[in-house]
């Protein structure tokens, strides 16, 4: 996983629930790194489980709940970085159509490494989309977030539903709707 990742999660907790909490969830996890990151740099994806779970069970927020308001910080942090990624589309539709297409393509450039869920448009209409997230890691939460902040940053309101393909959440069918 890349450190980017952790380096804006660890941002987040800081700005959310202080220096200290930073702290203690690296020092109760058995993190390989010792809890440094580089945004460049490449880390196991049991390192972010281990911090998650510790923060979940500090602030008694679910991991999913973490996962959503981390994925509206994330999402900022992608955009400020990389604005070329979504300045030239005109609806969010569009740019969700194109995640395999053309995001994840340039996020690849960026990072040769990153390990990146998939997603599979199934049906496209121009008020519905139903996209199907596959990953070995189980962040739907953090993708159906980021969709979110997709519609919110075009000012366009919508409803996001998902059925799960499997108990584990590697596969996970959304169903996305504009809300007009």
């Amino acid at each position: 996983m890349k450190g980017l990742i952790f380096t804006e999660f660890l941002e987040l907790v800081e700005e959310k629930f202080g220096l200290a909490m930073v702290d203690k969830i690296i020092t109760q996890s058995q993190l390989p790194s010792g809890g440094i990151y580089t945004s460049v740099g490449t880390y196991e994806f049991s390192e972010m489980l281990q911090l998650l779970t510790h923060l979940s069970k500090h602030t008694d927020i679910s991991k999913d709940d973490l996962l959503l308001v981390y994925s509206e910080h994330l999402f900022k942090a992608l955009v400020r970085s990389h604005p070329n990624l979504v300045e030239h589309y005109e609806d969010p539709m569009s740019l969700l159509a194109s995640i395999e297409s053309h995001i994840h393509v340039e996020v690849q450039k960026i990072y040769p490494d990153a390990q990146l869920p998939t997603f599979q448009l199934e049906d496209r209409t121009a008020n519905e989309m139903t996209l199907v997230y596959k990953s070995d890691k189980a962040l739907y939460m953090l993708g159906m977030g980021l969709m979110q902040e997709t519609f919110k940053l075009f000012k366009t309101p919508v409803e996001i539903n998902f059925k799960k393909l499997n108990k584990a959440g590697t596969e996970v069918r959304f169903f996305i709707k504009k809300t007009l």
